[in-house]
């Protein structure tokens, strides 16, 4: 094929004989998981740094604890609508331009945000940059469909969800540690910073589409023929239910436990909770872990399993000792990257035509349960604490595991 290399032993040629495939061990597919890593670390990182901040956002604005989940709620709903389009972008200009300006934009908006000298001018600016983070998972999620060998697309999805809870985590840890020593403001620019170096990491070291095929015709008519196939898929649309319950409950728990953590009885300094969000370990160890158990024992069986853990993890979280909690606490998020993995590698299985708008509609979907339950949780909280967080979520988890058995039970047929 003119424009392509020959096949080497890092790259062996797809079936229909056409550019190579990346291969499980090669240098190649080594070279690019660990690009893709540091896409996914960077974007989750801008996006959640706010999270364990919302304390400090309620202290320093004389605000709600709802009101302060809107600087994380604004940034995942922008986010959802920008990955209906992004997807759809991608597919006609290519893959890796967008995923590059996605993670230069949300750096130096988060650069700015850190200098809003106002609440409702930081709320904008992380909206905006939720607009700009929506070129790269979607995005990501159909560069790895198509460069890597289906065969290794769980492993593969399951490694760069690694990052993205390497990302969740560090965002999360880093900026409450330097806000601790210095302010939130240099936090979030810190982050900011971090957002730009990967933009020129992803820039100059990760290879072009050789899968990548362009699609002609009306962008709009396009797009929403597109959105017709898929949500015709009963399949498909159960895979984005997966999405919008499992990070509702995931997000609600982590917005709200670092209010209980600092609240009586257990009264805990903003650098010892800081501490707890290294449970995001478990994330990063659990994504691929998934990702290769759904490929040995098919994805419905193992997204039953993972959504089983999520809700025993929420229950043992119920405990109000410190090490009971921070188990639980474990637990669920091991079980929750678990369920992610396998329904985003699923997606990319599941869907053979226009897989970028696939992906962005299961990530509107996972985003808008971020955006929506995260909000709502606030309420519970402000309500009845940590019993109604306990008693939303587990209703959430309770309609994900119906949603996971119909799901195994579809593919079975």
């Amino acid at each position: 094929m003119p424009g392509h290399p020959a096949p080497t032993p890092s790259a062996i040629p797809s079936p229909g004989g056409g550019a190579p495939y990346l291969e499980v061990g090669t240098a190649a597919y080594r070279r690019v998981t660990a690009i893709l890593f540091v896409a996914g670390f960077s974007t989750f990182a801008t996006l959640y740094c706010v999270q364990p901040l919302l304390p400090d956002f309620v202290r320093s604005y004389a605000i709600t604890p709802p009101g302060a989940s809107l600087s994380l709620s604004v940034t995942t709903a922008a986010l959802a609508v920008a990955l209906l389009v992004a997807g759809a972008l991608s597919d006609r200009s290519g893959r890796k331009g967008i995923m590059v300006a996605s993670l230069a934009l949300s750096g130096g908006l988060g650069l700015a945000s850190a200098l809003a000298p106002s609440w409702p001018l930081f709320l904008v600016l992380r909206a905006l940059a939720g607009l700009a983070l929506g070129g790269l998972p979607a995005v990501a999620m159909a560069y790895v469909a198509e460069e890597v060998n289906p065969k290794s697309a769980g492993l593969t999805m399951g490694l760069y969800i690694g990052g993205t809870a390497m990302g969740g985590m560090g965002g999360r840890v880093l900026t409450v540690l330097i806000t601790d020593i210095s302010s939130w403001r240099v936090a979030v620019g810190l982050v900011g910073a971090a957002g730009i170096a990967a933009a020129v990491t992803v820039a100059l070291a990760l290879p072009p589409s050789r899968h990548f095929h362009q699609r002609e015709g009306g962008f709009w008519s396009g797009l929403t023929a597109a959105w017709r196939l898929h949500l015709s898929d009963g399949g498909l649309v159960a895979l984005f239910a997966t999405g919008f319950l499992a990070m509702g409950a995931f997000v609600t728990v982590f917005n709200y436990v670092g209010f209980r953590l600092q609240a009586p009885p257990l009264n805990l300094p903003p650098a010892t909770v800081a501490v707890l969000f290294l449970v995001y370990i478990f994330g990063i160890v659990s994504s691929p872990l998934f990702g290769g158990l759904s490929s040995r024992f098919g994805p419905g069986r193992v997204l039953v399993a993972s959504s089983l853990l999520m809700a025993i993890g929420l229950g043992v979280m119920a405990f109000t000792r410190l090490d009971t909690l921070a188990v639980g606490l474990g637990l669920f998020t091991f079980a929750f990257f678990g369920v992610h993995s396998v329904a985003s590698g699923w997606i990319g299985l599941r869907a053979k035509q226009h897989r970028g708008q696939a992906s962005s509609l299961y990530l509107f979907a996972y985003y808008m349960g971020s955006t929506l339950a995260g909000t709502a949780g606030g309420f519970f909280w402000h309500g009845w604490e940590w019993t109604g967080v306990t008693l939303f979520v587990g209703g959430l988890l309770a309609l994900l595991i119906l949603n996971a058995v119909g799901l195994m039970a579809r593919r079975a047929k």
